[in-house]
């Protein structure tokens, strides 16, 4: 990596942005600064070649490294506990029903509604990022938020009426 300063500039502008959205996937703090770390460290070895589009490349690395991550602990339970969380919601009783719910759902429900819903990705692109048919994050879409209707029906407005 001859362009530390590069590396080192995106790191500090992108840093926040991506510990978000690790939360989201991981649903942990520690995981997710785990996460980011992981997906910087492939990104500093890899540095020359992706300099163009760091973002993008790293983001690639999250995600595979969670779906890693989900395939050896699915079983465990994360925590939410410590970590003041990116809800959408400035209301701090409907981030916290809304941080309960997605807290029950399966780590795979929760990548891709974080992936089709935070990060704005398409069927298509969700099911690229995942390594699966955009049949299966169709379903799994449908699954969790009916699943979060369940759990927090005081999230309607959030989850939508016809997803």
């Amino acid at each position: 990596m001859n362009d530390r300063s590069g590396f080192d500039a995106f790191v500090h502008a992108r840093g926040p942005v991506l510990a978000r959205t690790a939360y989201l996937l991981t649903g942990d703090h520690h995981l997710a600064e785990d996460l980011v770390q992981a997906a910087l460290v492939q990104a500093a070895r890899h540095w020359e070649r992706i300099h163009t589009s760091p973002e993008a490349y790293v983001r690639r690395a999250m995600y595979h490294q969670n779906i890693s991550w989900w395939r050896r602990r699915r079983f465990t339970v994360t925590s939410l506990e410590s970590y003041d969380s990116p809800a959408p919601a400035s209301d701090p009783t409907l981030r916290l029903t809304l941080e309960q719910a997605l807290r029950r759902l399966t780590p795979r429900q929760r990548t891709v509604l974080v992936l089709r819903y935070f990060e704005d990705l398409t069927e298509v692109q969700t099911a690229a990022e995942l390594g699966i048919s955009s049949g299966a994050v169709k379903s799994m879409s449908r699954q969790a938020l009916q699943r979060l209707r369940v759990l927090a029906p005081e999230l309607a407005d959030l989850v939508g009426a016809d997803a």
